[in-house]
Formats: C-alpha cells, sequence, structure tokens
C-alpha cells in the first residue's frame, strides 16, 4: 500500500457508498487524467477486455487475432462471444505479437476475402509492442486494434501510454499487478460513446426507467466504490512503483553480470519498459543447468518463482487452433522464468534470490 489508500476507503466509508458512488467517479477522472483517455472503471480486466471486443462487433464465427504468448484472461474474452482466435508467434525483440507475422497473416485473411474482426495486441510484462507497424497493417485493412495493457500500466511506446494507441485499451488492478485495488479493471478509449455503452452493459444493462426494463444483455461489470478507493490511492504512487519496478530487474541483471547464460527480458528501445515482473532466460550450455535446475535451487531455498506464460497453442483449451509460426514463444516458455518482483522486495530477500540463483550456476561448473 502507497498510505493514501485508507484516506479514500474511510470517505467511502463515511458516505456509506459500498457498490458504485463517488470513490468510482474519482478514479476513472485521475485515471484518465493520468493516462490521457477517457476511462470507464470495471470489475475486472477480463471484463475491458470483453466489453472492448462486443463493442468492436465480436461475434459468433468471427476470428480474432491474439498473441500466443500471455496469460489465458487475454483470450478468453474471444471465447465468450463465440468467436476464435488465431494464433500468432512471438517478436524475439519484445516478446510481444510479432509484427512481420500479424502483417502476413492479415494479408493472406485478405486475399481469402476473411479478415478478421479484430486484432489483440498485448503488452507483455510491462513492454509495449511495436505498435507502429501493427497500427500500419490493420488501418490498410480496417482491421481494429484492441490494447490488453493489463501487464503494463506506465509502459511507453515512443512516449505515449500503452493502452491509448488502438481503439480501446483494457487495465488490470489485480493483486498482482503494478498497481492493485485488490481486483478491478479499466477500459479506456477516446470513443466516448463506446465507453458510454460498456458502462451501461456493465450495470445489467437496465435501460431509463423506473422499472428494471431490459432491452439487451449486460453483465455485472462495474467496479465497487471501495475497491476504487483503493485504486486511487494505488494511483499516487504509480511512479513509484514502476521505478521500483525497473530498479529490482536491473540489479538482478547486475548480479549476474559474471554469470554466462542467464539475461534479462530484452528491453526495447522504443519505449519505456516497467519490468512488472523480472524476466530472465536461462542457455542450459552455457549456466550450466536448465530453468528448471535454476527454479529447483529457488525452490529450496523457499522462494517463490514462476515460468513465464505457456503458450495458447500448447494450450488443451486451444487444441487445433492455428498458430501462425510458434516456435519463439516454445523457446520463451522453455527457457524463462520469472523472479521475485514484488515493490516491496527488500534489499536482504533479494540477495537470498540472487543467491540462489548463483548456487545454481555453481553446482553445475563444479
Amino acid at each position: 500500500m502507497g498510505g493514501e489508500e485508507e484516506k479514500f476507503v474511510r470517505e467511502a466509508f463515511a458516505t456509506n457508498w459500498f457498490t458504485v458512488g463517488p470513490q468510482v467517479t474519482a478514479f476513472e477522472t485521475e485515471f484518465s487524467d493520468r493516462i490521457g483517455s477517457p476511462a470507464v472503471a470495471l470489475a475486472t480486466g477480463t471484463a475491458a477486455i470483453h466489453l472492448a471486443l462486443r463493442l468492436l462487433g465480436v461475434g459468433p464465427g468471427d476470428e480474432v487475432i491474439c498473441p500466443t504468448m500471455t496469460f489465458v484472461a487475454s483470450i478468453n474474452p474471444a471465447i465468450y462471444l463465440g468467436a476464435k482466435p488465431i494464433f500468432v508467434d512471438c517478436d524475439p525483440a519484445s516478446w510481444n505479437i510479432d509484427p512481420c507475422l500479424l502483417i502476413d497473416l492479415l494479408e493472406e485473411l485478405a486475399c481469402q476475402n476473411r479478415l478478421p474482426k479484430a486484432v489483440v495486441v498485448v503488452h507483455l510484462y510491462g513492454q509495449s509492442a511495436d505498435m507502429d507497424p501493427i497500427l500500419d497493417v490493420c488501418g490498410r485493412y480496417g482491421v481494429p486494434v484492441m490494447e490488453d495493457a493489463a501487464e503494463a500500466l506506465g509502459a511507453l511506446y515512443k512516449g505515449k501510454p500503452v493502452g491509448t494507441l488502438g481503439s480501446l485499451g483494457a487495465f488490470s488492478f489485480n493483486g498482482n499487478k503494478i498497481i492493485t485495488a485488490s481486483g478491478g479493471g479499466m477500459l479506456i478509449s477516446k470513443n466516448v460513446a463506446w465507453l458510454e455503452k460498456a458502462r451501461f452493459w456493465s450495470t445489467q444493462a437496465r435501460d431509463p426507467s423506473n422499472a428494471y426494463l431490459h432491452s439487451e444483455v449486460g453483465y455485472n461489470y462495474r467496479l465497487s466504490n471501495v475497491l476504487a478507493a483503493i485504486g486511487r490511492g494505488q494511483l499516487l504512487v504509480l511512479g513509484e512503483r514502476v521505478r521500483r519496478r525497473s530498479e529490482i530487474a536491473f540489479a538482478y541483471c547486475e548480479a549476474f553480470a559474471d554469470l554466462a547464460g542467464i539475461a534479462l527480458m530484452p528491453q526495447a528501445d522504443y519505449g519505456l519498459h516497467t519490468n512488472w515482473l523480472s524476466c530472465f532466460l536461462v542457455d542450459e550450455k552455457r549456466f550450466g543447468c536448465d530453468r528448471d535446475g535454476v527454479g529447483r535451487a529457488l525452490s529450496e531455498a523457499h522462494i517463490e518463482w514462476r515460468p513465464l506464460w505457456q503458450p495458447m497453442h500448447l494450450q488443451p483449451l486451444f487444441r487445433g487452433i492455428r498458430c501462425l509460426g510458434g516456435t519463439v514463444a516454445e523457446d520463451l516458455f522453455r527457457r524463462g522464468l520469472c523472479l521475485p518482483s514484488s515493490s516491496n522486495l527488500t534489499y536482504e530477500e533479494q540477495m537470498r534470490v540472487i543467491a540462489a540463483v548463483r548456487s545454481a550456476a555453481k553446482k553445475h561448473h563444479m
């Protein structure tokens, strides 16, 4: 917690608003001021993606292009709407969707007269995708771009906040994100009419009436007043959280500088990478053991670690779904791990992590 959350929560309690209320409106306004785009506060980041795709007209039988290297929440909303994903491999320079493969795929689909309804771009682990070529080719074919910026609040692409570059952007305030309201999400767009529609759908699509009148399907997707109050306090320390996450990542990098075969996630030169998680690749031949060997050393020291996201085309849920490429994502998944990255990680805790990683290298070089 940053320190101001309790003050805003007390305000929510004092005014006796626990569901939607003044804190939600204030959070939307403050987030909009920070990001530079109108916003609607929702219960989750997944809800934001779901409403964004519905606003783009995604429905049964439609195709939606998505990166294969992501968390499943980036893909599930397309499935909710009856659409079918097409997966695209990673750009090794950023780990995000490969613009060259996307260009090839859109050219192919255009020739078949079956352009997708949307392209979902995920800004992975706090780093922006290379948006210029993506927006250029999507603009050429009239395909809208929805940005999943759940992992990348605070990241920039050529000086512009991620999430503001496409037609719509989605953010998450889940417990593991760079700032958190314990849950929650935000949908942003320059199209205010879309956001008003999303706000309507998010409160069960209740028509203006004293009676409970409904002419469209809606959802219980609005953020609560109490969680919005927490989010307001967290937003005040976003800059500090971004600074701290990068500090942690580069402290690891410096500590491993003399070790061969372990490398920090690439830092693309076109933007600000928040390093939401400190992600590293392990080269077994050079390091002396594989990613799982490093993981075992961490686990033996009672230190939590995670592999990178398992690519979507390898998931049983999506068996048989087309993936353009896939070998880059598979290699990242095989060799990549996330080290403890919390903003409140202490120096002593980070030294324990570093010692465990170094012990894995030492053990296999003896």
